[in-house]
């Protein structure tokens, strides 16, 4: 019935108006229980990201290039969630999950935009904590504001147009019969195999997507601890190696959290088992990871700690 409500006769062919979302799950109960659980993450996922923002910005102690990555990473967390909490939310609510053509394309563009450049930062990120270990000395003079803002901008103009490319080049398929897509957000993979076209050029963007951004971050992230756990070796202090390992550890979960989950979720059988699998997953790395990563960057922080009681004492006298 889905199907052809939303496809469009035009002459001898039929094109797709609309596609529909098989949402989160398919059971009405749980769907209920559900609802009230995801509003609530969704808002402790703004309220904690722009705090910590809002944190760094007005204290000047947190000036420093690893606090002005944090802060960009709160702001790719927010961006995300929001390109799928919120529809996701109302679809609770809704029998039919139907979304626009144009909708849907937006919505992935926004999705692939901040999760790529997430992975382009999480790479920034771990080449500062191997510059602030391995030349601590000449941090400073490395990291100047002028090489951050670069590689912040660099992180964001890759995922834009990466996204961007992606988006146009399955989109411009021809979608004329199946609309259903398997999942509770417009998701490439799951697009892809609707299109009545041949999508051979999707795929391949995709794939060099994968392999360039993703991978390509992934091994720069290695490459980078492999080096840290070499400095970190030759400090003769056993304190001061703790000292060191702590200065990374809360990169280190967060890179295995989103890296973790991505690569469970995209590197499987496409069986409908997975496919129910790959739903939780989603879930995590979509919904509860954004939500996380303020609380894993700040819980052990000192500095976060200290900045946070000078900006209430500031506020209170």
């Amino acid at each position: 019935m889905a199907v052809s409500r939303f496809v469009e006769w035009n002459g001898n062919h039929s094109s797709v108006t609309r596609f529909v979302l098989r949402g989160l799950s398919d059971e009405k109960e749980l769907q209920l229980i559900l609802f009230p659980i995801f509003p609530g993450i969704y808002l402790v996922t703004l309220l904690w990201n722009l705090g910590l923002i809002l944190l760094i910005r007005m204290d000047s102690h947190l000036h420093t290039p690893m606090y002005l990555f944090l802060s960009f990473l709160s702001f790719i967390d927010i961006c995300y969630s929001s390109s799928i909490s919120p529809r996701m939310l109302s679809d609770f609510l809704k029998d039919e999950k139907a979304i626009s053509f144009i909708s849907c394309a937006t919505q992935y563009f926004v999705a692939a935009w901040m999760g790529l450049a997430e992975c382009c930062l999480l790479a920034a990120m771990a080449l500062d904590r191997y510059v602030a270990i391995g030349s601590p000395l000449q941090y400073s003079a490395i990291m100047a504001p002028g090489l951050c803002g670069k590689m912040v901008s660099g992180a964001c103009v890759i995922g834009f147009l990466s996204s961007l490319s992606q988006t146009v080049s399955c989109f411009n398929l021809y979608y004329c019969g199946p609309n259903i897509i398997q999942h509770f957000f417009c998701d490439l993979p799951q697009i892809i195999p609707l299109s009545c076209s041949n999508p051979f050029i999707s795929q391949i963007i995709l794939l060099l997507a994968a392999i360039f951004i993703v991978f390509g971050s992934l091994l720069v992230i290695l490459l980078s601890y492999g080096f840290i756990a070499a400095a970190i070796l030759k400090i003769s202090s056993g304190k001061g190696s703790a000292k060191a390992f702590n200065t990374c550890a809360s990169h280190l979960a967060s890179v295995t959290l989103f890296f973790g989950t991505v690569l469970s979720v995209y590197m499987h059988s496409s069986s409908s088992h997975s496919m129910k699998q790959n739903k939780v997953l989603s879930v995590f790395y979509v919904v509860l990871i954004p939500m996380l990563n303020p609380l894993i960057y700040s819980l052990r922080n000192k500095e976060i700690k200290e900045a946070l009681k000078r900006v209430i004492k500031r506020a209170t006298y």
